[in-house]
């Protein structure tokens, strides 16, 4: 309840909103970089769990913009997990390129957007998946985002499925949901409802977090997010999540 009160007063301290998904956030929204713009992700992402920490020390996001609806995607990180009692492990975690089309758009920037956001997750050819480090399962993510304005925010909504490939780990859906308000020209605040998981509600990850953008210089913004699971910490919740970063939109001229 508090976290709905702050942002409902930071709604209403300015007069334009401009909040989106991606990073910091899981949740992706419409938005593209533009023809031959690149948009480069550069971030620390911990997830701190009753048993055991995963962090992506650092997670690497690459976006390319083709045309100005498409979007070219490759994402990776370097995985440190540590459990308690054994050595801490490293690795690489696994590639997951995809492809964004913003195949609808009504009335510019004041209407309805959506888009389809294929992505691989794939194992790298190296011993990560052997030692643990990340998932022996491949997937194929197929989502949809939707975003519009409602007055002074603006709502991003993704809803996608997951298909499992060679793995006893079931299908599973990942659901998100982004509400943002630019506080000035330079700092915008977002809340984000996530849940991702198998098709089985003790299995699923529900979080919660607070986040935004500070435009330092172009082409240079600060990204940030912290958060936990709306459910009791335990081995599959997380007590705590977040992104500590910086996104580059090249060339400046893209910046906004």
């Amino acid at each position: 309840m508090r976290l709905f009160l702050l942002f409902g007063l930071l709604a209403c301290s300015a007069e334009f909103s401009f909040g989106q998904g991606g990073p910091p956030f899981y949740t992706n929204d419409p938005d593209t970089p533009g023809n031959l713009n690149w948009e480069i992700n550069i971030g620390y992402m911990p997830f701190f769990y009753g048993n055991q920490s995963v962090s992506h020390v650092p997670d690497v996001d690459i976006n390319f913009g083709v045309g100005d609806r498409i979007q070219l995607t490759y994402e990776s990180a370097w995985l440190r997990v540590q459990n308690p009692g054994s050595k801490t492990k490293f690795g690489e975690n696994q590639s997951n390129p995809g492809v964004k089309w913003r195949f609808y758009e009504q009335g510019g920037e004041e209407g309805l957007k959506i888009s389809i956001f294929p992505q691989l997750f794939v194992n790298n050819p190296n011993d990560a998946a052997r030692r643990g480090v990340t998932p022996a399962a491949e997937s194929l993510l197929l989502p949809v985002e939707f975003t519009k304005p409602f007055g002074p925010v603006d709502v991003d909504l993704e809803l996608g499925y997951q298909l499992v490939r060679h793995a006893p780990n079931p299908n599973g859906f990942l659901t998100g949901l982004v509400i943002g308000h630019d506080v000035s020209k330079k700092l915008e605040l977002d809340l984000e409802f996530y849940n991702q998981g198998p098709f089985h509600i003790v299995d699923n990850q529900p979080t919660i977090g607070v986040g935004g953008r500070y435009k330092i210089h172009s082409p240079v913004i600060l990204l940030f997010m912290a958060g936990r699971s709306l459910e009791p910490a335990r081995n599959n919740q997380a007590y705590f999540i977040g992104y500590f970063g910086l996104q580059f939109l090249l060339p400046p001229k893209s910046y906004r």
